[in-house]
């Protein structure tokens, strides 16, 4: 059995790597995690399906 991962250290250390980052309805984004705050708002920049950068809230 593996240790529980605290997501916010997890999440912070993604920031700059390319992500997928699929939504509770479906959607799914891939880009460049720019930023990700106390509320796992995520903003991805370069995504595959906008040119402009984009917040998600991560549900």
């Amino acid at each position: 059995m593996s240790l529980p991962l605290n997501p916010k250290p997890f999440l912070n250390g993604l920031t700059g790597k390319p992500v997928m980052v699929k939504l509770k309805w479906g959607m799914e984004y891939k880009g460049y995690l720019v930023s990700v705050d106390g509320y796992m708002n995520m903003q991805v920049s370069g995504s595959s399906d906008e040119s402009e950068v984009l917040l998600y809230k991560f549900l």
